[in-house]
């Protein structure tokens, strides 16, 4: 299959690219300076397009349009409609948006995420990610499937690292707050992406999420493997926490890594979190 891909020089977008070449895809991928958002690219000859790419303030995502919310809308939005439309206009059969949990900010604290569960974003983020999920639903017909991925946060070895800020902190004498949240490893995502990619019923959206992962434990687990003595953060609260229940994907055999694979990579997230 060759899959043209958005956003494939990004850590997530890595993810996918290193997995699409690992099941013996062929990648396009767009970028600068042969494309940027806003752009209608000729697709023709692919067979699929996954768009990852995202324009944010750096290191933001919630918030990630600064202080140019239009730009925002026009560069994630409307650049993101163009590229969809194009998909559909070149013959491609089947497009993947990588979407996020952030649609669902806005359903109260303490409750399940099951895939169907229709979108209540709070942020600006969640709202373009909501509005660009509907109209490519919209756009699904004969020769066209569609599908949206709803990761939740996503964690790997490689830079930008997710917790280099906190890693570095606590190494050099910073107790952090506490925190709990749901995490996945990139490469779960990448594989997620080629069960749906393959999914003769992809459509509609997909939840993807792995580990409820206080910091406590990420932090000791840190301290055991450098010998930092850095007092630990208390354990958080997290019942509060909105956890996503990834029923589509395990129907598909997806069985993500847990605690072993973040236990396995954990010396290279250090690693790359010092640099």
């Amino acid at each position: 299959m060759k899959i043209a891909l958005t956003g494939a020089s990004g850590l997530v977008g890595g993810w996918i690219a290193a997995a699409a070449r690992q099941a013996g895809h062929q990648v396009r991928a767009l970028s600068r300076p042969d494309w940027a958002l806003g752009d209608a690219p000729d697709l023709r000859g692919c067979d699929a397009l996954v768009h990852a790419a995202f324009q944010h303030v750096p290191g933001r995502y919630r918030g990630g349009e600064g202080d140019d919310p239009q730009g925002f809308i026009r560069a994630n939005l409307d650049g993101t409609l163009t590229l969809f439309r194009a998909a559909r206009d070149s013959g491609v059969g089947r497009v993947i948006f990588l979407s996020s949990r952030a649609v669902h900010d806005g359903h109260p604290p303490g409750m399940d995420l099951p895939d169907e569960l229709s979108p209540f974003p709070s942020t600006l983020y969640g709202e373009v990610k909501a509005m660009a999920e509907t109209a490519l639903a919209d756009m699904a017909g004969p020769g066209l499937r569609t599908a949206s991925l709803r990761p939740t946060g996503v964690y790997g070895p490689g830079t930008p690292q997710k917790w280099a800020g906190l890693i570095d902190g606590f190494l050099a004498g910073t107790t952090p707050a506490p925190a709990v949240a749901t995490e996945v490893h990139g490469a779960d995502l990448g594989a997620a992406a080629m069960l749906v990619l393959n999914d003769p019923d992809m459509r509609s959206s997909y939840n993807i999420s792995d580990l409820v992962l206080d910091r406590r434990d990420l932090l000791a687990a840190v301290a055991r493997l450098t010998g930092c003595g850095t007092p630990l953060p208390e354990r958080a609260d997290a019942s509060a926490l909105k956890r996503p229940i990834c029923a589509r994907l395990s129907r598909l055999g997806w069985r993500p890594g847990g605690g072993g694979i973040l236990l396995a990579d954990l010396p290279r997230i250090i690693n790359h979190a010092t640099r």
